[in-house]
């Protein structure tokens, strides 16, 4: 019997709610077949395919040792806790969800330490005075030690945070923090604030594969049917789709259309009956309809898209590239 392809997805909470509603935006449903508490599930339609409920940490692990095809994650995870990690991993698509910074903030009456700069300086000086290495509260060892040596701040040790990292300065656990942030309003109501340059990385959840997982041929089939459903959802997204049909519509007013609004036209030019079939950005609808009507067009419609599919597949290309890296 074939292993399944396995993809893993957040266990709980809005993660978990915002990846369900993203798969079944692309046409892919999730589902418990033996109950809401099971961990495991699957996708209707493709019976090869298993779902492994995790935590988001679980996930970057399982990614990391191979036990897991696809995961669900954010990049924050990823770099802190694997090694060489575009090595081992491919963020194939970011979800717009799960966004969070990881930055360095220190307390808000450091008026003068604004910058990295600011900070090698001061933690030297503090070393020089005090005898001791300034703390840095974080969860994020390796992604802090990486950065505060890519700006070249040595004066320093790291308190690994078990609880509430934006309340180890106030507690005189820490002078300062690494830690993740989405508005900063926690960071300021602790008395801390983010330094200019101080925004580590911009982390989402991601689609992430596995290098070491096992790509048979049948593996790589299921990716490329899921990550095709997901390019036809993500191509639909972009665009609304626009029809009219008059005497005026030719050649060359559908190249003006194309320069002025970014319109693709997905089946070609105009028919011989003036048909006319355009993909258009939503924020250009009511300019490209202005601009049809005052050709001629009497009536102009507007529809959604659900999917949009190509016969290329950009996020299968790049899984592939990579694998074959």
């Amino acid at each position: 019997m074939t292993a399944p392809f396995v993809l893993a997805v957040p266990s709980k909470g809005r993660l978990q709610e915002n990846a369900e509603a993203f798969f079944t935006r692309a046409g892919l449903t999730l589902a418990k077949p033996r109950g809401a508490r099971d961990y495991r599930g699957a996708i209707a339609g493709l019976d090869n395919v298993e779902i492994a409920y995790l935590s988001a940490s679980d996930i970057a692990g399982q990614l990391a040792r191979g036990t897991v095809h696809l995961g669900v994650t954010g990049e924050d995870l990823l770099r802190e806790s694997i090694p060489d990690t575009d090595a081992r991993v491919a963020l194939i698509e970011g979800l717009g969800f799960g966004s969070a910074n990881v930055v360095v903030a220190v307390p808000q009456a450091w008026i003068d330490v604004r910058t990295m700069a600011d900070l090698d300086d001061v933690t030297t000086g503090f070393r020089a005075q005090h005898n001791r290495r300034m703390r840095v509260a974080t969860k994020y060892i390796n992604l802090t030690r990486n950065f505060f040596a890519l700006n070249n701040v040595v004066d320093y040790r790291i308190v690994e945070s078990a609880g509430a990292t934006e309340g180890a300065p106030a507690s005189g656990a820490a002078e300062m923090i690494v830690d993740i942030t989405t508005t900063g309003a926690t960071l300021a109501a602790n008395g801390l604030k983010v330094l200019d340059d101080g925004v580590m990385l911009r982390s989402q959840a991601n689609l992430v594969a596995s290098r070491d997982a096992d790509w048979n041929a049948e593996a790589l089939e299921t990716a490329r049917v899921i990550l095709d459903h997901i390019a036809a959802r993500a191509r639909a997204s972009k665009y609304k789709e626009v029809r009219t049909r008059f005497s005026g519509c030719d050649a060359a007013m559908l190249t003006e259309a194309h320069n002025r609004f970014g319109v693709v036209s997905p089946f070609g030019g105009p028919t011989s009956s003036g048909m006319l079939t355009l993909h258009c950005p939503p924020a250009q609808l009511y300019a490209l309809g202005s601009f049809l009507r005052a050709k001629g067009a009497d009536t102009v419609s507007v529809a959604s898209l659900d999917y949009v599919m190509g016969r290329d597949n950009p996020l299968f290309a790049k899984l592939e590239a990579f694998l074959s890296t």
